[in-house]
């Protein structure tokens, strides 16, 4: 079979939202394509794998940025999900929606529908809050949000150590107010992983409208001489093949890869498709721009305490006791873990009206995302601090025509220099955080960036050289009206009929905190408004 009423490109967060949405009418033929294979490696669903899923290559489409020049030079890792689930199926599993200012901003910026109160109920349509229903979270939804099975001592000594310096206590980042510091609500069920394809795809499979094709690279989009999207090609086994839409095409391969398809199926700025010999079909010169991500540094401390993650004899031994946890009390413990249980949301200064600084606490000595597992022969403490709304913009572009060609992706973080003053003083926050009890009753030397970082000008040079991304990549399809946009309102690409974008490249600015559930929101919101278009 090779006609289809929808097509769907990437079996992500977003793809996965469609196609159960799209798919459970039973009145529309459904295709899903996913370049990865299926999801079932056991470090997909225990969630301690996560540390392992940051180095496989089969699951991780495992980017890298072209050379910072904001950065020494440095390549930037940048991870993506390439199985069913996307990147939900190899992230930290935390659920954060952000700041109701993010989308009225959204909204201010043009996009009708796109306010808070407009998206608040798709944010509650698709939850299963286990702590139950209100006015701000729903139970009704495939996606399970629940508290975290495993949570290491040391978390709790960070929570009180950030209340000694000054910061509140929260228990919900979101609730009424995201402010403060605590425990992280995590995409697990009874302890293993509830991506976005174990909540939406995976109960769905035997549906007889839903094919879903895996191991599927698109190659490009088809589009007619009247400029409307009549199907995909894509290749598998070394072997291309077209498939083609009588409704619409739904591009949902994410920040890094949907403008790429977009830009080899001739849609994109003009002087890059001529560089790459790409014919241009329509020019929308704001494909890959606008590309905005949370940078991240980490201090890390020598701790003294033994419970921590750590390829030690003491902790070697804890972590065995943890992990029998998980066979025989019902999966709990530390193989439940998402490393990054406890954090919050903070002001840099005191008179900002909301924060601007997410924390990420990590009982490991970590820096680099748990890549250099050399730091694990240190018993250590790790606070990642990312600043939520960064001025820096970066681009995804072509190093060739080739589909099988990574894309070209330039973060240009901490360009603005009010993102370097800002992540200046994130370092100094970590640190007053570190400085308090109890966990300064255990520290040892501080590892990163080290004693000798001290002045203003040393710690933006530790930045240049250790700064990351926390990988969450937005807007390089931005949704809105001027030069820039490339879909409207209702993610219909400008200029292109039966085409749209529907992840997270549409955000036209980042939101404060995880793209994921803003990701799997934003999928079924439109997937309501397509049904409703065809209705």
């Amino acid at each position: 079979m090779n006609n289809f009423d929808f097509i769907i490109i990437g079996a992500g967060s977003a793809g996965c939202v469609l196609a159960d949405k799209l798919s459970a009418c039973g009145n529309y033929q459904i295709c899903l394509l996913e370049a990865g294979p299926k999801d079932n490696h056991w470090s997909i669903h225990m969630p301690l794998g996560v540390i392992e899923l940051m180095k496989d290559k089969v699951l991780n489409w495992q980017f890298n940025s072209a050379p910072e020049a904001t950065q020494n030079n440095r390549q930037i890792f940048n991870p993506r999900g390439k199985t069913l689930g996307g990147s939900s199926s190899v992230n930290a599993m935390l659920y954060v929606r952000g700041q109701k200012e993010d989308y009225d901003h959204w909204a201010a910026l043009g996009n009708e529908g796109w306010s808070f109160n407009d998206v608040l109920p798709y944010f509650k349509s698709t939850q299963h809050q286990e702590r139950g229903k209100s006015d701000l979270h729903g139970i009704d939804g495939p996606l399970n949000v629940a508290d975290s099975c495993s949570k290491p001592p040391v978390h709790d000594d960070f929570i009180l150590s950030a209340k000694q310096a000054g910061f509140p206590l929260n228990d919900d980042f979101n609730g009424k107010e995201q402010e403060g510091v605590g425990y992280y609500q995590v995409t697990q069920i009874n302890g293993q992983r509830c991506s976005a394809a174990k909540a939406f795809l995976t109960p769905h499979l035997a549906r007889p409208n839903l094919t879903v094709i895996t191991d599927a690279h698109v190659q490009k989009l088809l589009i007619d001489e009247n400029k409307v999207a009549t199907g995909v090609r894509y290749k598998t086994k070394g072997k291309c093949h077209n498939i083609f839409a009588k409704k619409e095409v739904l591009l949902s391969a994410g920040a890094f890869n949907s403008p790429q398809v977009l830009m080899l199926s001739g849609i994109g700025a003009k002087a890059e498709l001529e560089k790459h010999d790409i014919p241009l079909v329509h020019e929308l010169i704001g494909v890959g721009q606008n590309l905005q991500d949370h940078p991240d540094t980490v201090v890390v401390n020598h701790h003294k305490r033994s419970d921590l993650l750590a390829l030690r004899p003491k902790a070697a031994w804890w972590a065995f006791k943890q992990a029998l946890k998980y066979y025989q009390q019902k999966r709990s413990g530390i193989l439940t873990s998402v490393v990054a249980e406890s954090g919050g949301f903070i002001k840099s200064k005191p008179n900002l009206s909301r924060p601007d600084l997410q924390l990420h606490f990590i009982p490991a000595a970590f820096d680099d995302h748990g890549r250099n597992l050399k730091m694990l022969f240190n018993y250590g403490v790790s606070i990642h601090t990312c600043l939520l709304r960064p001025k820096s913009r970066g681009s995804v572009t072509l190093y060739g025509n080739k589909a099988s060609l990574h894309p070209k992706i330039t973060l240009n973080m901490l360009a603005d220099e009010d993102d370097q003053k800002n992540m200046i003083q994130a370092v100094k926050i970590a640190r007053s955080i570190l400085a308090q009890p109890p966990l300064c009753d255990n520290n040892g030397q501080e590892i990163f960036p080290g004693s000798s970082t001290q002045s203003d000008e040393e710690i933006l040079a530790f930045l240049k050289n250790k700064a990351n991304t926390i990988y969450h990549p937005v807007g390089t399809c931005k949704m809105g009206n001027d030069e820039l946009a490339v879909v409207d309102s209702e993610l219909k690409v400008h200029g292109i009929k039966s085409l749209r974008v529907i992840d997270a490249s549409i955000m036209p600015t980042l939101i404060s905190g995880n793209t994921n559930a803003p990701t799997i929101m934003i999928a079924a919101k439109i997937a309501d408004a397509i049904l409703a278009d065809y209705a």
